[in-house]
């Protein structure tokens, strides 16, 4: 028995360093540049229906809340069927690697939205900045299982991010200071992407 024990420990250690080496190929295209449209109308929405969020500031989190939780449960779907297809015996390992490199932008994330709309209300334009440059961080940290061009998506909501901060005021709540920076950077994933499997599918 402690020889069996000691095999499967060894296994297991085996599995999670292979997993750790491996470029996660869980996150499809397709799905990514989709996330880009729903930035796309929820700030279409915005634009229509919102005129002056920083005097309707519920409504604001509101559509930016529905279209992250949106967008998160259609990646992360996804980022499960195609994982187990692509990564076979390795998946559980992988995505879990996946989770734990962009969980702690998106917990940070959600808390500091907590303590600025509880706490400090008048400092509620500066969001949509800082949820930008958290986003950047995570897409940053997850470049180590994905393919080295991320980093340009990356660069770009850090400067998306730094800009919003930079407006120092209430323009930063416009629905294109949200909108644009997500279509053009979830756009740029799904390249970075797709550009990959072209590689993959010429080398084969």
């Amino acid at each position: 028995m402690d020889d069996l024990a000691k095999a499967l420990g060894d296994i297991s250690r085996i599995r999670r360093q292979v997993a750790g080496t491996t470029e996660f190929r869980g996150y499809g295209p397709a799905t990514l540049l989709s996330t880009g449209v729903l930035a796309g109308i929820a700030a279409a929405i915005q634009a229509t229906w919102l005129n002056d969020p920083a005097n309707h500031f519920s409504q604001y989190l509101g559509i930016w809340m529905a279209t992250a939780v949106a967008s998160a449960c259609l990646t992360g779907a996804q980022m499960l069927t195609r994982a187990r297809r692509m990564h076979s015996s390795l998946s559980n390992g992988m995505i879990r690697m996946a989770v734990e490199q962009f969980f702690p932008s998106a917990v940070a994330g959600a808390l500091i939205t907590v303590v600025i709309v509880r706490s400090a209300p008048g400092s509620a334009w500066m969001l949509p900045g800082i949820w930008q440059v958290i986003f950047s961080l995570g897409v940053l940290a997850s470049c180590r299982f994905l393919p080295r061009w991320m980093a340009v998506p990356g660069a770009w909501y850090m400067l998306t991010g730094l800009t919003c901060l930079a407006l120092g005021d209430s323009r930063a709540l416009s629905p294109w200071a949200m909108g644009i920076p997500f279509v053009v950077g979830q756009a740029l994933v799904a390249a970075v992407l797709f550009l990959r499997a072209q590689e993959d599918r010429d080398g084969a």
